[in-house]
């Protein structure tokens, strides 16, 4: 069972979504959760986890700028004593467009936000992980950088990316007593896909929302919340290195069509 009792542990994107339902439930387990968003909002989701008793704090700073980073990190240690995990949440869709209408521009702000800025976020936090010979890392990627069909392709790629990157650096964290593994949501609603869930409920479709998983449904941030503090917990101490799909089984299946008749 997770338990995350006196761990302190930063969360980024944490103004909403997944973000938000991470630090809630890690406050709740026990921990200190330090929010980060490049949202005002953020102070929100900290004032609800003190209204909850828990403990938090919150910094408004963008992932992809270093300088805003090293100091969240360093905020992290001045207010809770020192660093025991790292959610690394914070994303963006990206342009969504079509492949041939993506600009440079565009790939620099996904990646840059998608990317760089969960590196910068593991490069910071890791530095002083190391030190202490513990501590845990999770990404939020994608099974859309698993496959294909499941985000647009400067998103895909980002989170690919991430995939590569959590399984590189959990080598180069060898024998450091520090672990790093991905959750790869399926199709969640949050702020980032509310534009589907609400064309979808304006055509009165809502129920076919994720038909093509096994579970029949879509995800809800708690559920990747849930993967996220196991993995950050010491109860996932011999996890290391993986992107777990939590997707309803939706990356379990090669192409598949959709029985007519049901749903």
């Amino acid at each position: 069972m997770s338990d995350l009792a006196g761990k302190k542990i930063i969360v980024t994107g944490a103004a909403g979504g997944i973000g938000l339902a991470t630090s809630k439930l890690a406050a709740s387990l026990g921990a200190s959760v330090l929010a980060v968003d490049n949202n005002a909002a953020v102070e929100d989701t900290a004032a609800l986890i003190r209204a909850d008793g828990g403990h938090a704090e919150a910094v408004k700073a963008d992932v992809s700028d270093e300088n805003d980073v090293a100091g969240f990190v360093a905020e992290c240690v001045n207010r809770f004593g020192n660093i025991d995990g790292l959610h690394a949440n914070a994303g963006i869709i990206g342009a969504y467009k079509p492949f041939q209408d993506l600009t440079p521009e565009d790939w620099q702000r996904t990646l840059g936000i998608n990317l760089v800025g969960t590196f910068l976020c593991i490069k910071h936090v890791a530095a002083h992980l190391v030190a202490q010979k513990s501590g845990a890392i999770v990404c939020t990627a994608s099974v859309a950088g698993l496959r294909a069909n499941a985000g647009p392709v400067d998103y895909s790629a980002s989170k690919a990316g991430v995939i590569s990157m959590t399984q590189t650096i959990a080598y180069e964290l060898y024998g450091t007593g520090v672990r790093i593994n991905a959750v790869c949501p399926g199709l969640i609603e949050t702020g980032m896909t509310e534009s589907i869930f609400t064309s979808a409920r304006e055509r009165g479709t809502e129920g076919r929302i994720g038909q093509v998983n096994p579970s029949a449904r879509h995800g809800t941030p708690d559920e990747i919340a849930e993967m996220a503090c196991f993995l950050l917990s010491d109860a996932a101490s011999y996890v290391n290195g993986q992107a777990f799909p939590v997707d309803g089984g939706l990356s379990a299946s090669h192409p598949w069509v959709f029985p007519q008749g049901k749903g």
